[in-house]
């Protein structure tokens, strides 16, 4: 069935940002863990590290002395911290894309590789920015980045721009450098002053968006659901014989595209020192194909209701798709073989996956989901518990 929904979560060139304020042996600690841990064969695993370049010469320092005190070796032993990577290919892959590197110059620190079995040294790649990044290298390599704070803005717009989004860290003790940055940045999962990886279920709901997965996340209250059956609708037939045109539909939806803005927040349980929240917010706008003005109508005002923005397009011409700004995906109720061309358009273009949707929008169709996780013991103190002792 051209409605058959596809399910994915598909990894990403995950960031972090370190700025002036941050404490750098906590930041460095959890570098080390995002970067390296499972031997950087995390998909949510730390690629990229942008340092502020006022602390960067000292903070790049204890950041290549605490990698050299990494023990490789068997995961079983409890004094090994990371292992080999999965297998003969992966291995030969990423030691060529260090060989490079290295005769490029770029290599600034590398420890000595195991002898045995296909490891891969713990390494860290000088990079002028993440758009230095064509893939995801899938291993213990960390490339390393300098900013000055005037052009954090850039720095978000060039993260934004990989059209990847499932993981991020931050460390700041500027709150509303944290408000500033989350804000930005199209990301699933969001992480300030901690680690970037290890989501807990129930805490952290999982899962990207953009280049990164199709939502909604693992773990979260709407995941379930994806799975069940949805009922299509496939009697609507066309009213009218006008058609879409592709330049104004284009024209509407480069002024339609979504507020940056949750439409609604939760906050989730965890530990004692942490903050999770769980944010709802509009997808990009829904094409509503109909058949018909009047099917079409009738899919934006659902669509609309559930939480989304939808267009009516009616007669849209499915192979004009490529020529239109980003949507979130299409509305069809008419028969299978119509929908089967859309899908098919769908399916040849760049970027993220997009559903089609044969039946009433739900909400977690329409809408997508960003977690935010907050260590509030990092910057200082955390308030909350302090309230909690000063009234025991």
């Amino acid at each position: 069935s051209p409605s058959s929904p596809l399910i994915a979560e598909t990894g990403g060139l995950n960031a972090m940002i370190v700025d002036s304020t941050a404490l750098p042996e906590q930041a460095v600690r959890d570098v080390i863990a995002s970067a390296f841990q499972s031997a950087g064969q995390r998909c949510s695993a730390l690629r990229c590290l942008y340092v502020q370049e006022d602390i960067a010469p000292e903070f790049n320092k204890m950041l290549v002395g605490a990698m050299a005190e990494l023990a490789q070796g068997n995961p079983w032993h409890l004094a090994t911290d990371l292992g080999p990577v999965i297998d003969a290919e992966a291995h030969s892959d990423i030691a060529t894309y260090i060989k490079t590197a290295r005769t490029e110059g770029r290599i600034v620190a590398e420890n000595k590789a195991s002898g045995d079995g296909h490891f891969i040294a713990p390494t860290i790649v000088s990079i002028s920015g993440i758009k230095d990044l064509e893939r995801e290298i899938f291993g213990p390599v960390l490339h390393l980045a300098t900013f000055r704070a005037e052009d954090l803005g850039l720095v978000l717009r060039d993260i934004n721009a990989t059209g990847y989004g499932l993981t991020f860290g931050l460390h700041t003790r500027i709150d509303d450098r944290v408000q500033e940055v989350i804000e930005g940045l199209h990301v699933g999962n969001a992480y300030v002053n901690r680690n970037q990886i290890g989501a807990v279920v129930g805490s952290q709901p999982f899962g990207g968006e953009g280049l990164s997965g199709t939502g909604p996340k693992a773990g979260g209250p709407a995941y379930l659901p994806q799975f069940c059956a949805r009922p299509s609708v496939t009697d609507a037939k066309p009213d009218t014989k006008s058609a879409t045109s592709a330049g104004k539909l284009a024209a509407d939806l480069a002024r339609m595209q979504p507020d940056a803005r949750a439409i609604s927040t939760m906050t989730l349980p965890g530990p004692t020192g942490e903050m999770n929240r769980l944010s709802i917010h509009a997808r990009a706008p829904f094409l509503c194909f109909g058949p018909g003005e009047n099917a079409a109508k009738e899919q934006v005002e659902q669509v609309n209701k559930a939480g989304g923005t939808g267009i009516a397009c009616p007669g849209l011409d499915p192979q004009t798709l490529a020529e239109l700004p980003p949507f979130g995906g299409v509305i069809w109720w008419g028969d299978e073989l119509g929908g089967r061309a859309i899908v098919q358009s769908l399916a040849a273009l760049p970027g993220p996956i997009l559903p089609l949707l044969c039946g009433t929008p739900s909400h977690d169709q329409v809408t997508h989901e960003r977690h935010l996780c907050v260590d509030t013991t990092a910057s200082g103190g955390n308030a909350a518990l302090i309230a909690q002792v000063a009234g025991s």
